[in-house]
């Protein structure tokens, strides 16, 4: 039982307000210090908003699949597991050709719009090397994309899906599903002839 006096200053500590920031790095004074503060300020918003994305999408129940757009429509049944797969690589092909080449990747969701940064103007012959077949790869599946039947509405579909993830495009109508599934079947026919170009060493790889 408690006393009134243990009431009082409970209900005065109860009245002061959220408690004091553990471990949070301070001036003299006991003023937080201005950078600890943003940076604890965008870990409570990024944890904020992932843990909406996974109740919204049931990330903990359906796996990594569901947190991407691609991923979605796959479990959605909207799209097969080989094409997905080609999605994907499709998707690391254009990311490591932003990568090698200093281009900023052209999604915001996918970055800090205050940290793009290209390479430094110097590289090494490895490095470019790296960059001009990338170039070379990424140029090949474009044109592969504008080469089906409608391509510029196919191109489109497959880089705004799986490039810009937008998501949106989740619930896209059927003659639209229709171009990125004539988009993914090309991506696949090509992902599949650069493995078996690797086992019987009869195909190089741009």
């Amino acid at each position: 039982m408690l006393t009134k006096a243990q009431k009082l200053r409970a209900k005065r500590k109860a009245q002061l307000g959220r408690p004091r920031k553990a471990n949070a790095e301070r001036f003299a004074c006991g003023k937080i210090k201005p950078e600890w503060s943003k940076q604890e300020s965008e870990k409570e918003a990024m944890a904020v908003a992932l843990a909406a994305r996974k109740r919204m999408h049931g990330l903990e129940a359906r796996g990594a699949l569901a947190g991407y757009t691609l991923g979605r429509l796959f479990l959605d049944g909207r799209i097969t597991e080989q094409q997905r797969e080609a999605g994907d690589d499709y998707a690391a092909t254009m990311v490591r050709y932003y990568h090698l080449t200093g281009i900023p990747f052209p999604s915001v969701r996918a970055q800090q719009i205050d940290h793009v940064r290209g390479h430094s103007g110097e590289s090494s012959e490895a490095r470019a090397l790296k960059a001009k077949n990338a170039a070379e790869r990424m140029m090949r599946l474009e044109g592969l994309l504008l080469g089906c039947e409608e391509g510029r509405q196919v191109k489109t579909t497959v880089f705004n899906v799986c490039v810009m993830d937008y998501e949106g495009l989740r619930m896209m109508p059927e003659a639209q599903l229709d171009w990125l599934k004539r988009g993914l079947n090309v991506l696949l026919f090509e992902k599949g002839l650069r493995q078996y170009g690797k086992k019987d060493n009869s195909f190089t790889p741009l």
